[in-house]
């Protein structure tokens, strides 16, 4: 006698399938909780530095006011672009360590050298002049920063990346300069040894930018052209990296 055996997929059980809706319910709230928490301990540690001005000097008023508006000029850009699709990216172990050094150097040390002091030991002292220089150059800095993020749009990414659709962008200050964020963040580093009187918390930002400059902005290049071609090649030759190129 022969038996004809159905073997069926098993299905999940029912309180499996609540159990994985309920997990796919629960992580937009942890992610916001954990947001929460974030802007809290950050909002606590810009306190804390605030109220350390007499110990860390006028200037680190000045810094700390421009570390929450980079912040606001970014983050709204942020949100919206982790929708891209991205088609292209360069992420090495040579990306990664960069974007580290400069996250570490431009706001994790000089942060914590403000709230605990920790790095006193590296302190030089500045004429006000000189620190007065450095608190100048920020709305430059701000105006640089915003209008490169706004000009850029939906094609700006924190790292090397194409989007899909992702377009060759010519007008506004991108219209004369090539890196007007680079740029930006130039006189931001160059700026920071001037209010942060440290040579960890201060000066270190600048050989990190440095080697982010030279070493990141060809493979950056290299990038668009290879998205843009020829069209990127034009656009090279009639604009500067950092300034704009004289008119012969």
């Amino acid at each position: 006698m022969r038996i004809n055996i159905k073997y069926s997929k098993r299905q999940p059980s029912t309180h499996a399938r609540e159990g994985k809706m309920a997990d796919k319910a629960q992580r937009p709230i942890l992610k916001g909780l954990v947001m929460a928490a974030t802007v809290i301990v950050a909002l606590a540690l810009l306190l804390a530095a605030a109220l350390r001005w007499r110990e860390n000097g006028w200037g680190a008023l000045v810094w700390l006011a421009a570390f929450v508006a980079t912040f606001a000029i970014r983050t709204p850009h942020a949100k919206r672009n982790r929708a891209n699709i991205v088609v292209d990216a360069r992420k090495g172990l040579d990306e990664i360590l960069l974007l580290a050094a400069m996250f570490l150097a431009m706001m994790v040390l000089p942060l914590l050298h403000l709230v605990v002091g920790g790095f006193g030991f590296a302190d030089y002292s500045l004429p006000d002049w000189a620190t007065a220089i450095g608190a100048l150059a920020q709305p430059a800095y701000l105006w640089l920063f915003w209008r490169s993020h706004a000009d850029l749009g939906r094609n700006w990414s924190p790292g090397l990346e194409v989007r899909d659709g992702h377009q060759l962008v010519a007008k506004g200050i991108y219209a004369r300069i090539r890196h007007p964020m680079y740029a930006a963040i130039w006189i931001s580093a160059l700026a920071q040894p001037l209010l942060i009187h440290n040579w960890i918390a201060g000066f270190l930002v600048v050989p990190a930018f440095a080697a982010m400059w030279f070493l990141r902005v060809p493979n950056e290049e290299a990038l668009m052209r290879g998205r843009f071609g020829d069209a990127w090649d034009e656009y090279c030759a009639r604009t500067g990296r950092l300034f704009p190129k004289r008119a012969r």
